[in-house]
């Protein structure tokens, strides 16, 4: 499969099932309706460990364009295949957010908040502050950048299953730092589905809050940065 390709069908999975698990909680009439931040987690988790597991072999699944800075700050990756993999990370987000709203549309016709229903494609501040909504932003994914960069070309491997550290990752990251900001981590996870929330006939639908909409791109391309930089000098 080409590497780029690879990366759109990663990223569609990986939001799919992850805005998925959103929506299945939050929206009005679900199976899963306030179920909670466990099942949330959880089922990030899920979407990670599927979305890399499918296309790992193929373009190393960054599924992320955090995570594909980070690897050509470490020298890990080419910078001239950045743009690339970024632009199929962004579409392949934008996909999966378009298939969630497939799926949910009677469900979002079903629910009268305009902020739940933006929570289904983006993430939100629990407290706007903005100095501290970055601050949550990069933390999370310097942690989660950090433990992608430890788990590249492990000593040990779980071979098909060297997926499920950083879906374990994912889930610490969850439980932990997820209640301050939702711990979008990257821009496809969070930008591209916002962009097809403008965009989607919606009902209801209050503005994408594009106010806020820096707030996880930066943080997550400087988490992601520091996480490199931090790693190299460890590794000298």
């Amino acid at each position: 499969m080409n590497p780029l390709l690879a990366e759109f069908i990663g990223t569609a999975l990986l939001v799919l099932l992850g805005n998925g698990v959103v929506a299945n909680v939050i929206l009005n009439k679900t199976k899963g309706q306030n179920s909670g931040l466990i099942v949330i987690a959880f089922g990030w988790a899920m979407a990670v460990f599927i979305g890399v597991f499918s296309v790992a072999a193929y373009s190393g699944a960054h599924l992320n364009p955090a995570v594909s800075v980070a690897l050509a700050v470490a020298g890990k990756f080419e910078w001239a295949r950045v743009p690339g993999y970024v632009a199929a990370q962004m579409l392949g987000g934008m996909a999966g957010a378009f298939i969630v709203w497939l799926i949910y549309r009677d469900h979002f016709a079903s629910t009268d908040c305009g902020d739940t229903k933006l929570a289904v494609f983006c993430t939100g501040p629990a407290i706007r502050n903005i100095a501290s909504n970055l601050a949550s932003e990069i933390i999370a994914t310097f942690v989660l950048v950090f433990g992608v960069l430890s788990m590249v070309a492990p000593k040990s491997s779980l071979g098909a299953m060297d997926a499920l550290p950083v879906a374990l990752l994912v889930l610490g990251l969850g439980v932990s730092l997820g209640g301050t900001t939702g711990y979008a981590m990257s821009p496809a996870r969070d930008l591209a589905p916002r962009i097809m929330h403008a965009i989607l006939p919606i009902p209801g639908k209050r503005d994408s809050d594009w106010g806020y909409a820096w707030v996880p791109v930066i943080g997550s391309l400087i988490g992601g940065v520091l996480a490199a930089l931090v790693h190299g000098h460890l590794s000298l």
